[in-house]
Formats: C-alpha cells, sequence, structure tokens
C-alpha cells in the first residue's frame, strides 16, 4: 500500500506533468522561438531542452541519495551542466523534446513509487539547493518547472498583451 507523503509526491509530479505538456503542447512555432531568458540566452525551445536534461540528471541524483550517496558532488556547476546540455539538445525539434519530456517524469513517477516512506528522509546534495532530505529534492524536481513554467506564462501574456 501506497503511503501518503508518497502519494503526495506522485501527486505534484503528474500535476505538473499534465500542466507542462498542455502549456507547451499549445505553442505555436513563433512562440518556441521567444526568447525567455537573456543571460543566456534561452529560448522556449531550449528552456524545454533544459526541463529534458534537469529531469534526468535529478533523477539520477534522488536515486543515488535513495542508494546511500551523497546526491551532486561538491562544487558541481549547473550552469556549465546546462549549458552542454542546452548545446547537446540544440538539434532536437520541440515534438521530440515533449515526448522525451514526457517519458523522464514517468521514469520519476515510477521510480518514486517504490521508495519507502523513511527513504524520504535520507539527506543527499541537490545541485542549487545543497543538503536537504529526498522528499525535498523530489518536491524541488516539481518545484524547478514550475517556477520556469511561470515566467513563461508571464512572458507570454507580455507578448499577447
Amino acid at each position: 500500500m501506497a503511503e501518503a507523503r508518497i502519494d503526495a509526491l506522485i501527486a505534484r509530479l503528474e500535476k505538473g506533468r499534465s500542466k507542462t505538456q498542455e502549456a507547451l503542447a499549445g505553442l505555436s512555432p513563433e512562440q518556441w522561438q521567444t526568447v525567455l531568458y537573456l543571460e543566456p540566452p534561452w529560448t522556449v525551445r531550449d528552456l524545454l531542452a533544459h526541463f529534458v536534461s534537469s529531469e534526468e540528471r535529478l533523477l539520477e541524483l534522488a536515486q543515488d541519495v535513495a542508494a546511500g550517496g551523497a546526491g551532486a558532488p561538491e562544487g558541481f556547476d549547473f550552469d556549465a551542466f546546462n549549458a552542454e546540455e542546452t548545446a547537446r539538445l540544440a538539434g532536437q525539434p520541440a515534438e521530440v523534446l515533449l515526448a522525451a519530456l514526457d517519458a523522464a517524469r514517468g521514469r520519476t513517477v515510477d521510480w518514486t513509487r517504490t521508495l519507502s516512506e523513511s527513504q524520504l528522509d535520507l539527506p543527499g546534495r541537490h545541485p542549487a539547493l545543497g543538503q536537504i532530505t529526498l522528499e525535498t529534492m523530489i518536491t524541488a524536481i516539481y518545484g524547478h518547472q514550475l517556477l520556469h513554467m511561470r515566467d513563461l506564462a508571464r512572458s507570454l501574456e507580455r507578448d499577447n498583451g
């Protein structure tokens, strides 16, 4: 039987999954090219690539913590990671990235289902948040996308307003 904290994490992850997919699937080709962030310059399509790579990497780090590992290495340079990953995924069309993001979130949800509530209290290092619990690390996967999606919504409102 699933436990309450696990169920809550899965519900957040699934909610974020559906909201993100719904919002991004409806974008026009022009909107994908909208510059969302200036430094470094990221388009909406770059943001989607960032979602894919960060979901995959954050899941790996969470799995490491669940297995008793430390999580992100000391001094992890997430700016360099983001630049490398953006370049690696630059040639992928938005449709391919949307499918990859959905699959990556599916893996995160499926893995979260395998956890026990006691594992949620394990400590580990998040690349941006530092030393946190596994529960907070999983919540941060959801929260990370949510923050960026709010930026996207504001940008699209400005462009349409």
